[in-house]
């Protein structure tokens, strides 16, 4: 008598991997947290010592160590969505990048109505712009394109 064991084995590729056998997505949004800081805070400098005024209307000025602390603060809140977004969206992906590109464009808001002169808003608007570019697709390769 014999016997024949067959065995199934599945493949996925790395884009479809299970959320669990991801990295988790706080370390690397951390580092991405970190770097993109450290990325508009430079260029804010070097926007500074070119001439743009961060001042708004009123003349009260947005100073450069600021640039690093709302930089660090609102990408871990994106860190945040990330983390909620593996748990809970179906498809967390998509729905995080669709998310971020919203808050993205809204955080141009207070930049085109504060009363900051067009290189200011433009400035501020490509500040935006790159530490969005950083953070996001740093998170959004952690997550899983489905649950």
């Amino acid at each position: 008598m014999s016997t024949t064991t067959v065995t199934q084995v599945a493949t996925r590729g790395s884009h479809d991997a299970p959320t669990a056998a991801r990295q988790p997505v706080w370390r690397h949004g951390v580092a991405a947290a970190v770097l993109a800081s450290i990325a508009t805070t430079a260029l804010a400098a070097a926007a500074s010592a070119a001439g743009v005024s961060f001042s708004d209307g009123s003349g009260a000025s947005i100073p450069i160590a600021g640039f690093a602390q709302l930089t660090l603060v609102f990408a871990l809140v994106g860190v945040g969505i990330a983390a909620v977004m593996a748990r809970k969206a179906r498809r967390p992906r998509s729905t995080f990048v669709r998310t971020t590109v919203a808050l993205t464009v809204l955080s141009f808001v207070p930049d085109l109505t504060v009363g900051f002169d067009a290189g200011s808003a433009a400035t501020l608007i490509t500040l935006h712009t790159a530490a969005a570019l950083i953070v996001v697709p740093t998170l959004a390769r952690r997550l899983a394109r489905t649950r």
